[in-house]
């Protein structure tokens, strides 16, 4: 009975010498060695390895909390690197909140940096893109109208729907922020954080452009219009502009065409003569120096001044608690529900880069021509009220990127089998040429 057990342990833990011991094949022999009597040893070296591959074990074990360690610090580099527009953007609404510009300075920092950072952008724009690209892509006259159409009159009506239930009380929400969101549903799609995240998304970064420019270039002569006929409905939060000197439409678009003549149309046709002239050395400049990320930075530039002048003017604080949890709320609801509506029915008929492209123009939109855009319609009002008018657009602005920047990761992945599948033919087609 000793014998017959002895035999039975011994076939059960020793490794036969001609075969190679994984892992776990190891762990058991070590585990079986107690069993072993000096009659049972396979052979004398089989402690050593043993032994051995304990010290493989301790020292393997010995590293994981290292490599651990290693894994989570390349984590956050790629996160920080990745979404630094976000990281920045938030860092520069915790400076605003703490310090501002002196007030005798404010009409200049918003003057100046209104009218640079959008030359900017649109200067930048200009030169990175060919305009060869940019011709092709004007010519899908379907997707524009898709997007637009989207983009102004579903925004707006959702938007003015909202606002019209939240005016059955009027003790609910004040009514500059009400007109504030006619500004945010009525205004175009941006630019500068569309073209970053559709890039990141695999999309088609040249649509986005596109879409950015025609979107743009409609808003002076779609916005205010639009802003004045809901306006017009005779709600009692329309009553604060009744005796405003901006109900002459001629005065409104002179000032609008005025501000976008200068910082849009000639920075993007300038931008584009130059890059016409000189492709070589604008994509060197703009890509291999990386100067490309300036528009990012001078959207962050006016992101911190529309920031600087709430805090400063006391906006925020004049505003209900209620009020901000509200339209903390209700940005996050509009940014889903605009780009649900838009993805299910792009789905249906285009390719899955320029749904991409379109899902990131329709919801999101322009702080650079929303800001503008209020502080020339409305010039007889105070800062405190202008500030109040624009803090819808610009906490809209702050999940729109945000969330936008979260969605790049998911359309990653939806675009990984479609660029599997394009490397494959790619690669098929250089192995076998015709």
């Amino acid at each position: 009975m000793t014998s017959s057990t002895a035999i039975s342990k011994h076939s059960s833990f020793e490794q036969p010498p001609d075969i190679a011991i994984t892992p776990n094949a190891r762990s058991n022999s070590t585990n079986g060695q107690d069993f072993n009597d000096g009659n049972l040893q396979s052979e004398p070296s089989t402690g050593e390895k043993n032994v051995k591959n304990e010290q493989i074990g301790e020292a393997t074990q010995s590293k994981s909390p290292a490599s651990r360690s290693q894994q989570s610090i390349q984590m956050l580099i790629w996160i920080a690197r990745d979404q630094w527009f976000l990281i920045a953007m938030a860092a520069l609404i915790l400076i605003s909140s703490q310090v501002q510009v002196p007030d005798d300075q404010q009409q200049i920092k918003r003057t100046v940096i209104t009218y640079l950072s959008v030359s900017v952008i649109f200067f930048i724009n200009g030169c990175t893109f060919p305009t060869r690209t940019l011709v092709e892509n004007y010519r899908k006259w379907k997707i524009h109208l898709f997007v637009q159409a989207q983009s102004y009159l579903v925004t707006s009506a959702a938007t003015f729907a909202i606002v019209s239930l939240c005016a059955t009380n009027t003790n609910f929400m004040d009514a500059w922020l009400l007109i504030g969101y006619l500004f945010l549903g009525s205004g175009p799609t941006t630019m500068s954080s569309n073209v970053i995240m559709t890039r990141q998304a695999h999309g088609n970064p040249a649509l986005t452009v596109v879409q950015s420019i025609i979107g743009q270039c409609l808003c002076p002569f779609l916005s205010p219009i639009l802003i004045q006929m809901y306006l017009s409905s005779g709600a009692w939060y329309a009553k604060v502009l009744i005796n405003d000197s901006s109900s002459n439409y001629a005065e409104i678009y002179r000032r609008v065409f005025m501000q976008l003549g200068i910082s849009l149309f000639i920075p993007i046709a300038i931008g584009q003569v130059i890059q016409y002239f000189f492709p070589t050395i604008t994509k060197k400049v703009f890509f291999e120096w990386k100067l490309l990320k300036l528009s990012s930075i001078a959207l962050l530039t006016l992101i911190w001044q529309t920031f600087d002048q709430a805090f400063r003017s006391g906006a925020f604080d004049s505003i209900k608690t209620s009020n901000k949890l509200f339209i903390v709320f209700i940005s996050i609801a509009l940014y889903f529900f605009w780009t649900g509506i838009c993805l299910t029915t792009a789905m249906v008929w285009l390719p899955r880069r320029d749904v991409i492209a379109c899902c990131y123009c329709t919801p999101a939109k322009a702080l650079g021509m929303i800001v503008p855009l209020s502080s020339v319609m409305y010039i007889d009002i105070t800062p405190t009220e202008l500030s109040k008018i624009q803090i819808p657009a610009i906490i809209f602005q702050v999940f729109q990127v945000g969330i936008g920047s979260l969605c790049t990761i998911v359309f990653r992945r939806w675009m990984k089998p479609l660029e599997e599948k394009e490397a494959l033919e790619k690669n098929g087609e250089a192995s076998f040429p015709a």
